[in-house]
């Protein structure tokens, strides 16, 4: 397997988490989302939409970090990152779904450049934007994941699922740009829970062969 990623990457860093977790290698090859390197002709070959991850398996190309999450997760089924129980598995989901499509998105790096690039916003009603949006999910996370009793060690129960594969580097995120976590103290807590895990912490950015100082 050959892992097309950038090490600041939200969605590439989901995938190393899960290739960890599975105890699976791919080899890494770094695209400099900072220089452009989506837009190369050779990248975007792989993938038309210039974003990273790619994964190559043999001859496949899989995109999306979703996608290829539910790929490791059917073919490479232990540990598993869904619960067994059909609920169980919505509710993960769920969870996921609300960090990797309604949160991620809006703070990705090709909408922050075109908030300061065409719109031509600057960089504190930028980061204005970015607070804003993270809160308004966390907030809501926060509130689901601190009420529900299959909250356990981790966002589900007592081992990680894909909900804490979004979840990490969501919280990543949110430090880098200096988001005020104090309102919430399960994401806090879950998310140094998964951190002491190595297949947690070797997947962290600054743990990459192409990290920028």
């Amino acid at each position: 397997m050959i892992l097309h990623g950038y090490w600041r990457s939200s969605a590439a860093y989901r995938v190393r988490i899960a290739l960890n977790l599975k105890g699976l290698h791919a080899d890494p090859v770094a695209v400099a989302l900072r220089h452009d390197a989506q837009h190369d002709p050779v990248f975007r070959a792989l993938n038309p939409q210039g974003l990273v991850p790619v994964l190559q398996i043999g001859q496949a190309t899989l995109t999306q970090s979703l996608a290829i999450l539910d790929y490791l997760d059917d073919v490479y089924p232990r540990p598993p990152l869904l619960p067994k129980a059909d609920i169980d598995r919505a509710r993960v989901r769920a969870l996921a779904l609300l960090i990797a499509c309604d949160i991620h998105p809006l703070n990705n790096l090709r909408v922050l450049q075109y908030l300061t690039g065409p719109l031509a916003l600057t960089e504190e009603q930028k980061c204005a934007w970015i607070h804003h949006w993270i809160a308004e999910g966390f907030t809501a996370l926060e509130t689901m994941l601190s009420t529900s009793p299959q909250t356990g060690r981790f966002c589900h129960g007592r081992t990680p699922t894909l909900a804490d594969v979004c979840l990490v580097p969501q919280v990543f995120n949110a430090r880098r740009y200096a988001c005020d976590l104090e309102p919430y103290p399960t994401i806090r807590r879950i998310y140094e829970t998964c951190m002491i895990l190595p297949a947690f912490a070797d997947a962290a950015p600054e743990a990459q062969g192409d990290a920028e100082g």
